[in-house]
């Protein structure tokens, strides 16, 4: 009898831990490589960058020291925050930041594109823009619901390349400051839900991101609109945000960059991409080495880590921060000084006006 109950104990066992493994979230799923390769932990830059691409909507109050020390650890000099909004929400970002911390941190505008169709509507969004720029502003940012919710005044879906934007466009050339933006999501989001979506995933665990042909417009028609865009203003610098959502597809973007010389790319949001295939986002690199601006998209100081290995190590099959942005690994690049240099600070201070070189090598 006792043998029985301890072969029943023994099988219950077993079964309890099955049923638990049956049910494990694919999340929680994160197995340890066996694979035996050289590793490179990178926690802090090997130069000093700035990231073009951050988002801190409380910077209008409150000691900045804090978030300095934060971005000391990965030596980041100059944080550019894309959400500064206009007017005195506006200026109070830029007042707090000049008192704070002047030479850290850089500030873009917002359009405000409520009212667009309304009598004066484009007249007014261009002098707010330059009064913006006047009192400190540095560049634009465009977020993605232009092309996607934005709607004038008579519930029409306003279209990235909307000809009563075009004077918003113009003015920025004319202001020579650039303008980085958002169209879209990645293209997977408007492909169907099914087990040949490589974004899956993503759509399975955060359902809001699902789009379709209707939702509100197919995917390449949005992307479409921002590259006729790009082709009417040549005389304005344009920052395709999250490489232009060509990450995947590099022959294309190559192909966008020698067409549009006015536009640049960041990879906020997108070094997944890149680390799964290393050689072909080298000679990428390489190549269009003059246009390629550091960008990250949120605040979150344990994630810079995989875009320093990325860029800088030749790692092999490293573990990306999100399963659920990317359930496969991440080999490095190893880029050279030279080009990291230029990714890391050197183009951005060509491109964003007003940035303090004095935190930079003179090399």
């Amino acid at each position: 009898m006792k043998k029985q109950f301890i072969l029943a104990g023994a099988l219950l066992s077993l079964y309890t831990a099955s049923a638990q493994t049956a049910h494990m979230d694919f999340e929680k799923y994160s197995p340890t490589s066996t694979l035996v390769v050289p590793e490179h932990k990178v926690t802090r830059a090997r130069f000093p960058f700035i990231d073009v691409h951050n988002h801190q909507r409380s910077m209008s109050a409150g000691d900045l020291k804090s978030l300095e020390k934060e971005m000391d650890k990965l030596n980041m000099a100059v944080m550019v925050n894309l959400s500064g909004d206009n007017g005195n929400r506006l200026q109070s970002k830029i007042d707090n930041i000049r008192a704070a911390s002047p030479k850290r941190f850089i500030v873009f505008a917002n359009v405000n594109f409520s009212g667009i169709g309304e009598p004066g509507w484009t007249e007014k969004a261009v002098k707010q823009l330059e009064e913006d720029v006047k009192y400190g502003a540095n560049g634009l940012k465009v977020f993605k619901n232009l092309g996607l919710s934005v709607k004038d005044n008579t519930g029409k879906r306003v279209t990235v390349d909307d000809p009563r934007l075009d004077p918003i466009w113009a003015k920025c050339g004319e202001l020579k400051i650039p303008v980085l933006i958002h169209t879209a999501d990645p293209k997977p989001f408007w492909d169907p839900e099914d087990e040949h979506n490589e974004r899956w995933l993503e759509i399975a665990s955060h359902p809001g991101r699902k789009r379709s042909d209707n939702d509100p417009a197919p995917w390449e028609v949005l992307i479409e609109e921002q590259h006729r865009m790009f082709r009417k203003h040549l005389r304005t610098t344009f920052i395709a945000a999250h490489f232009g959502w060509y990450p995947n597809n590099l022959p294309k973007l190559g192909n966008l960059l020698d067409e549009m010389p006015n536009v640049v790319v960041e990879f906020g949001a997108v070094i997944a991409e890149l680390g799964r295939q290393p050689r072909m986002a080298r000679q990428f690199f390489e190549k269009y080495q003059d246009r390629i601006l550091f960008g990250k998209d949120s605040w979150v100081p344990e994630e810079y880590a995989t875009y320093f290995r990325v860029l800088e190590t030749e790692d092999e099959y490293f573990p990306y921060h999100k399963k659920y942005h990317a359930f496969w690994a991440m080999y490095g690049m190893g880029l050279p000084d030279a080009i990291l240099k230029k990714i890391y600070y050197k183009n951005a201070l060509r491109i964003i006006p007003n940035i303090d070189k004095s935190q930079f090598p003179t090399d």
